[in-house]
């Protein structure tokens, strides 16, 4: 840019945030973080725990996985007989465990399949065994209520 040193001093900067440095150096920081782990240890992590979790899941009176496929995200869409979406993403909140509920921008295919929203739980590296046991319960939990 062109112009006189005492415009230039006047005006105020175009872009600028207290916290960018801060957000290059976080991500340098996972950066590290994911490549010590491997990306291949994470990968091979999320797909057990997607697999268990997916197996336990199944094993549950009134529930329909949707997305199926052997290789695919780490992310688990279900829904429960006789609760709307809405009530299990609820029930789950209310004992800490976080999902997402809706349609996930996903609509053609959900209609495809008769429905209109899921609910997702999405593993992470992060996540263990013993969280997805703790989301199994809830959901079975639920389905034990609603099934006599």
């Amino acid at each position: 840019m062109v112009a006189k040193r005492a415009v230039l001093e006047d005006m105020p900067p175009w872009q600028g945030g207290g916290n960018m440095i801060a957000d290059a150096v976080g991500l340098g920081a996972a950066i590290d973080y994911v490549t010590r782990i491997g990306m291949h240890n994470i990968d091979r992590y999320e797909h057990e725990l997607l697999c268990y979790g997916m197996q336990q899941l199944a094993t549950i009176r009134g529930v329909r996985l949707v997305g199926t496929a052997k290789e695919k995200a780490s992310v688990m869409s279900f829904v429960l007989a006789g609760y709307s979406t809405e009530e299990v993403g609820k029930a789950l909140n209310e004992e800490g465990i976080a999902v997402r509920i809706g349609h996930h921008c996903a609509q053609p295919i959900l209609r495809r399949m008769g429905l209109e929203t899921t609910v997702r739980p999405s593993l992470a590296f992060y996540n263990t065994f013993d969280e997805v046991d703790r989301l199994v319960a809830v959901v079975r939990s639920l389905a034990a209520q609603r099934s006599h």
